[in-house]
């Protein structure tokens, strides 16, 4: 493999990982009206077992989508929830 074709394929694989970052970013900085367990794990820094957790338990203000994996419905959480979330934390536990 010649020098040229050596370069070319390090410009080419730090253009992919620029677009990559570019696009997690872009989605970062999305204002949705609601929110997937998964996209609220990745803008909070969580792992999205533990957010549908928070959800299930009412740690979380979320609301059953009547869409998801045949009887089981997905979680949708607010950008008012995700708001409250980063300046209070978790709501208390029941009891």
């Amino acid at each position: 493999m010649s020098t040229v074709e050596q370069r070319l394929d390090r410009i080419e694989g730090a253009l992919a990982t620029f677009h990559a970052m570019l696009a997690a970013l872009l989605e970062q900085r999305t204002v949705r009206d609601w929110y997937t367990t998964k996209q609220f794990a990745r803008r909070v820094g969580l792992a999205e077992f533990t957010v549908r957790e928070h959800c299930r338990n009412g740690r979380l203000n979320a609301a059953k989508r009547q869409s998801g994996r045949g009887a089981f419905c997905t979680w949708a959480i607010s950008h008012e929830e995700l708001q409250r979330f980063q300046r209070h934390g978790l709501l208390p536990r029941r009891q």
